[in-house]
C-alpha cells in the first residue's frame, strides 16, 4: 500500500514539475512519519523513500536510535515547533530543522551544534499568513531573525518552510504560495546568498505549492494512510 502511494505521488509531483519546466528530480519529498511506528518507516524505505520528517524530538529520536545504524543512508527532518529545552538533545540526530522561527531557538541551536563540533542545517519557518495558532516568524520580524540566523556559525540557512491555513479548497492558498517563493528570491538577492530549499506543500496541496516553486514537500496521510 505504502509503495503505490509513493508511486501516485511521485506521479503527481513530476506532472506539477513538468508545468514549470522542472522534472520530479527536483523536488524533495520529505515523508512525514510522526505518529506512525517504525515498521512503516522501514515499509516506506524499502520502497525508496529516504526522508522522514517528525514533530516531536523525543518520538523521533527513538526512531533514529532504532534505525540509524541498520540504514545508515536514512535521513530524518524536524518539520514540528521546536520548544527551547528540546534542542539540546537534537545533536546530529537531524540532517535539517524546518521549524526555526525565533531569534532564542536559533541561538540555542547554535549554541549546542557548537557544544557537538557540527554545523546544523535549518529552515526558517514563516508564518505567512500570520495566524496566530501557528508558529512561524512574522514578516515583521523576518530580518531580524534572517540577521541573526546568517551571524550563527554554527547554523547553514537552507531556506525557508512555510504551513498556510487550512482551507476547503486548496486553490485558496496558491496566492500564498506564490507569495512564499517571492519572498525566498527576495531573500537571496538581498543577502547575496543561494539558499536551496523552500519547503511547502502537504498531501492537500503538494501540487499547487510545486507549481508556485516549492521545491520540498511534506507529506505524510497520502502515504502513509490517516493517523489514529
Amino acid at each position: 500500500m505504502i509503495c503505490k502511494n509513493l508511486e501516485i505521488i511521485w506521479e503527481k509531483i513530476d506532472k506539477a514539475a513538468n508545468k514549470i519546466g522542472k522534472s520530479k528530480d527536483d523536488i524533495t519529498l520529505v515523508a512525514v512519519s510522526k505518529t506512525f511506528p517504525v515498521d512503516k518507516i522501514i515499509e516506506a524505505y524499502e520502497c525508496g523513500q529516504k526522508i522522514f520528517g517528525e514533530n516531536r524530538v523525543q518520538e523521533a529520536l527513538k526512531k533514529v536510535e532504532v534505525l540509524k545504524d541498520r540504514y545508515p543512508d536514512i535521513k530524518f527532518h524536524l518539520i514540528g515547533h521546536l520548544q527551547s529545552n528540546k534542542a539540546r538533545y537534537l545533536k546530529n540526530n537531524f540532517t535539517l530543522i524546518h521549524s526555526v522561527d525565533r531569534i532564542e531557538i536559533a541561538e540555542l541551536i547554535n549554541k549546542y551544534a557548537k557544544k557537538n563540533n557540527l554545523v546544523q542545517d535549518i529552515l526558517i519557518q514563516v508564518n505567512l499568513a500570520e495566524e496566530p495558532q501557528k508558529s512561524g516568524v512574522l514578516l515583521n520580524d523576518f530580518d531580524k531573525l534572517m540577521e541573526t540566523v546568517l551571524s550563527c556559525e554554527n547554523l547553514k540557512l537552507r531556506g525557508l518552510m512555510m504551513i498556510p491555513p487550512l482551507v476547503e479548497d486548496a486553490e485558496m492558498n496558491r496566492p500564498l504560495f506564490a507569495k512564499m517563493y517571492e519572498l525566498f528570491v527576495k531573500t537571496n538577492d538581498k543577502y547575496n546568498i543561494n539558499m536551496d530549499y523552500l519547503s511547502m506543500g502537504m498531501s492537500d496541496d503538494f501540487e499547487i505549492a510545486i507549481e508556485e516553486g516549492a521545491n520540498m514537500v511534506r507529506i505524510g496521510s497520502a502515504i502513509f494512510g490517516k493517523r489514529g
